[in-house]
C-alpha cells in the first residue's frame, strides 16, 4: 500500500481538534508541509507532551509525509516559549539529519488556527473560505503525526492521548483506548468539585458539557485531546447560554462601534473580508432584508468568520456576542442557498503581527488564571471494562458497521468501514465482545483477563 492506502487503513483523522479524515488531505502534492504544534488553545497540554516524549517517531512521520507530498520544505510550527518541546525535536533532527526546520511562533491565540500559522511560516494568506492547499501547503497536527508512524508499524487508531486540567488535584496526560467515558477521564484526574461541568477542547472553542446525563454519556474520540474541569456557574457557561434574542437585543442598545472585534480578528489581519463591528451594526435590521443580494451586501461577510471567539471573548468592551451572530447569519445564509463572493488572493494587513490576542491577558478574561502555568508531566494509562465507539468522529460520512452484537472482536479489528467518499474507518479500541450496535455507534464490552 502507498502512504495514503495505509493511512485509510488505519483509520487516520485529522487529530487536532476538526476530524478531517487525513488520507483525503494528503492525496495532493504540496510545495510545504507545516506540523502544528502550536497548542492553540490555552490550557491544552498534550501536543507538548507528544512533542517532548515522541520526537523521533513524529520526526520520522514528518519525512514520510513530506516524500509523499513532494514538499521541498517540512516546518514543525510551535510557540517559542516551549523550550523543552523545540530541544526534543531539534535533537530527533539533528539524530537523522532530517531536513526539518523548526518555527518559532508568538505566545498568542489563536497561533494554531491553520490559517494563521500558514501567514506565520511562509507569508501568504489562503483565500477566503480556502484551505492551506490553495497557497501550496498542507497543515497538519503533531498528534496525526504520531498516528502516522503507527499506522507505519501496521498500527491502526485505537488509542488517544489526552491532558486533564482546571478543577483536579493536577494537571495530567492520559492515554486511553477510544470510547473510553470521559468520566473514567475526570475520575482518574481527582476532581476538586463534587459539581462540575467540562469543556472538551480548550475554552474559547471547544464543547460545553453541562448536564448530568450529557457528561455521563461522552466519549473519548480521535479528536478529543483535552478536557477541562470548571464549577459549573463558571462564567464561560453563563456566558454560554445567553439567547440570540438577547444578544440581538444588546447589540442594538450596547455596541459603540469601536471595531475592536474587526481590528483583533485573525481573519481580517490576514486579509479577509470580515468585519464584525458592521455585522454587529445592522443587526437591528436583519430580520428586515427581505431582498437575497441586499442581505449578502450587509452580511455576507459572515461567512468568513472561523468562530475563534477572539471578538466576543477578548476584544469587545462591552461584552457583546459577534461571533455567535456570524455564527447565525452563516447559518442562515446556507439555509437561504446564498453565495458569497470571496476573494482569491487576500494580501496580509500591515499590522498583522501587531494586533495578535495575547494568551495571558486572554486567560485573564476567561477567569482561568488559577489554571495556567500548571503543566501536565506524567501519563497514565486507562484501561476501561466498556467502551462506546461513535460511527462518526470525524468530518463526513459515518462508517458504516460490519459486525453485529454479539460478535467477539480483538483490538485493532475493523468495527465499522468507511463510507464512500469521505469517511473514516473506526477500529475496535479494545478486545472483547460487541454488546450494542446501533446508527451512533458500537459498545464493546471487554474481555476478562
Amino acid at each position: 500500500m502507498n502512504l495514503t492506502e495505509t493511512i485509510k487503513a488505519a483509520g487516520i483523522v485529522g487529530a487536532g481538534g476538526a476530524g478531517f479524515p487525513t488520507h483525503v488531505k494528503l492525496d495532493a502534492t504540496a510545495e510545504c508541509l507545516i506540523i502544528n504544534a502550536a497548542e492553540c488553545e490555552p490550557l491544552i497540554e498534550t501536543d507538548k507532551y507528544l512533542c517532548r516524549t515522541c520526537a523521533p517517531q513524529i520526526i520520522q512521520a514528518v519525512l514520510a509525509v513530506k516524500e509523499h507530498l513532494g514538499a521541498g520544505r517540512a516546518v514543525i510550527a510551535l510557540k517559542g516559549k516551549y523550550e523543552q518541546e523545540i530541544g526534543a525535536l531539534s535533537e530527533a533532527i539533528r539524530a537523522t539529519a532530517a531536513p526539518v526546520e523548526i518555527f518559532r511562533m508568538g505566545t498568542f491565540y489563536p497561533a494554531g488556527d491553520e490559517q494563521t500559522m500558514v501567514q506565520q511560516v511562509t507569508g501568504r494568506s489562503v483565500p477566503e473560505r480556502g484551505l492551506p492547499l490553495d497557497v501550496g501547503c498542507v497543515v497538519d497536527n503533531v498528534g496525526t503525526m504520531l498516528n502516522i508512524y503507527d499506522a507505519l508499524q501496521g498500527r491502526p487508531v485505537v488509542d488517544k492521548y489526552l491532558s486533564v486540567v482546571g478543577e483536579v488535584k493536577e494537571p495530567v496526560m492520559l492515554h486511553v483506548p477510544i470510547g473510553t467515558p470521559v468520566i473514567d477521564c475526570v475520575r482518574a484526574a481527582e476532581p476538586q468539585l463534587a459539581d462540575y461541568a467540562l469543556i472538551l477542547g480548550g475554552p474559547m472553542m471547544g464543547r460545553q458539557l453541562t448536564g448530568a446525563d450529557e457528561i455521563r454519556g461522552a466519549v473519548v474520540t480521535k479528536t478529543t485531546g483535552n478536557i477541562i474541569v470548571l464549577p459549573r456557574d463558571h462564567y464561560l457557561f453563563r456566558r454560554a447560554a445567553t439567547p440570540l434574542e438577547t444578544i440581538r437585543h444588546q447589540a442594538r442598545s450596547a455596541c459603540i462601534q469601536c471595531r475592536m472585534c474587526t481590528d483583533l480578528c485573525p481573519r481580517y489581519l490576514i486579509g479577509h473580508a470580515i468585519r464584525p463591528h458592521l455585522i454587529m451594526r445592522n443587526l437591528w435590521r436583519e430580520q428586515g432584508v427581505t431582498d437575497d443580494a441586499a442581505y449578502v451586501r450587509i452580511f455576507g461577510e459572515a461567512a468568513n468568520c472561523c468562530d475563534c471567539g477572539v471578538c466576543e471573548m477578548f476584544a469587545c468592551p462591552m461584552q457583546l456576542s459577534p461571533r455567535k451572530v456570524n455564527q447565525y447569519v452563516k447559518r442562515w445564509l446556507r439555509e437561504k442557498g446564498l453565495q458569497v463572493p470571496r476573494d482569491s488572493a487576500p494580501q496580509a494587513r500591515a499590522e498583522v503581527d501587531q494586533r495578535h490576542t495575547p494568551t495571558d491577558r486572554l486567560v485573564s478574561r476567561l477567569g482561568l488564571s488559577a489554571y495556567y502555568g500548571l503543566h501536565a508531566h506524567d501519563c497514565r494509562t486507562l484501561t476501561p471494562d466498556e467502551v462506546f465507539l461513535p460511527f462518526s468522529q470525524h468530518i463526513g460520512k459515518p462508517a458504516h458497521p460490519v459486525k453485529q452484537a454479539g460478535d467477539t472482536v480483538e483490538r485493532g479489528e475493523v468495527l465499522a468501514q468507511a463510507a464512500e467518499g469521505l469517511s473514516a474507518q473506526i477500529h475496535a479500541s479494545i478486545s472483547g465482545v460487541v454488546t450494542e450496535i446501533t446508527e451512533r455507534g458500537a459498545r464493546i464490552r471487554g474481555r476478562k483477563e
